[in-house]
């Protein structure tokens, strides 16, 4: 009976600190939500966009800019007419936006709420997750996928230095426009091990080795920029290969039956999460702490593959709502998926992303 009593008070306790939080939210102008579309902003929506507006009577305006958020915040903060309340950004960027003071710096355990049995936020969450302007609420991953018929039964793709085969594996493929991933992967294509992929990135020999390899595939490859792109290709068999965000994957799998297949083996992991853009803090901060509770943390991954960053919210993960497909071996994070798995080095990208953007533009433009 006293433990009954226990959950019960601490449920309740959990309600009534929600409905302090949502209450003043009542009647207020739309929040703008800076977002990336697609499956993401739709898991979004159905796990923390649409329960805040049944609770507080305040609309979510979602706009479809994170891939430009970071030079958008530039733009907005140097024009002084910041119109963006809350943004969804990579870590990475996150931690130069947070540098040119373009974001608040966020104190976590007092904006976000601490876990079902009274664990502060800042010991639930996943390492890594938490930064001076930056609370993730998300662990994806960048992946390479395939479409199953265009490649025989008995001969499917299975390594990350597959992609780099064309005589074994011919066929288009199609890369994110930007260094990061591709670099990685070069690298882990031609041999070097995870642990010393971005020392070796950090070194001339190491660049110039990585853009040697992404040589071999340059003209049969279509880069794409918009994560809407990777599996419209692979669909239409423009490529036989693409990169992409492993929960956009997923979605083509489970909900529009796309032949696709998964490539685990070198996936660069990450985070992804909030940011508050420069003076927003008093228009956001109810949605932050709400959006990245433990219930609606968990909630996000019933709708996407992406694993929850709220350590108390990883035993709460079900099925896919809407299909009823079982989540976890569609997780970045499961066992068998993560064997190796490289994590994306966020300080290394936040030191040399200017530079490298520079030098990967002037490489495609050769």
């Amino acid at each position: 009976m006293k433990k009954s009593f226990r959950k019960s008070a601490l449920t309740a306790a959990v309600m009534l600190g929600t409905l302090g939080v949502v209450s003043v939210a009542q009647a207020q102008e739309p929040l703008n939500v800076v977002s990336w579309g697609g499956a993401y902003t739709m898991s979004q929506e159905e796990a923390y966009s649409k329960p805040w507006t049944e609770q507080t009577g305040q609309r979510i305006v979602n706009i479809d800019r994170s891939a430009t958020g970071l030079a958008g915040l530039r733009a907005q903060v140097e024009a002084g007419n910041v119109t963006w309340d809350l943004v969804d950004m990579l870590p990475a960027d996150a931690k130069i936006a947070c540098a040119e003071g373009l974001i608040e710096v966020l104190d976590h355990d007092e904006l976000l709420s601490p876990a079902p049995d009274g664990t502060p936020a800042s010991e639930d969450f996943v390492p890594g997750a938490l930064d001076e302007c930056f609370v993730a609420t998300i662990v994806y991953s960048n992946i390479v996928a395939f479409n199953t018929e265009m490649f025989p039964a008995d001969k499917k793709p299975s390594k990350i230095a597959d992609i780099f085969d064309l005589e074994n594996y011919p066929g288009m493929r199609s890369l994110q426009r930007r260094p990061i991933n591709n670099l990685e992967w070069a690298l882990l294509a031609d041999g070097v091990p995870h642990g010393e992929v971005y020392d070796m990135l950090a070194t001339e020999a190491g660049l110039e080795r990585a853009f040697a390899k992404l040589d071999t595939i340059k003209d049969n490859t279509i880069w794409w920029s918009e994560g809407a792109q990777p599996p419209q290709l692979l669909a239409d068999k423009e490529v036989a290969f693409a990169s992409a965000y492993n929960g956009r994957i997923f979605d083509a799998q489970v909900n529009e039956s796309q032949p696709f297949e998964i490539i685990w083996d070198g996936q660069v992991f990450e985070l992804d999460g909030w940011v508050v853009p420069q003076g927003k803090m008093d228009t956001a901060k109810e949605f932050l702490r709400f959006s990245t509770d433990t219930e609606r943390n968990a909630g996000q991954a019933s709708y996407i593959s992406y694993g929850p960053s709220r350590m108390s919210a990883a035993g709460l993960v079900g099925n896919h709502i809407p299909t009823g497909v079982e989540m976890t071996p569609h997780m970045p994070t499961y066992e068998p998926n993560f064997a190796t798995a490289l994590p994306k080095d966020d300080e290394f990208w936040a030191d040399y992303q200017d530079e490298l953007n520079e030098r990967f533009d002037a490489w495609l433009a050769n």
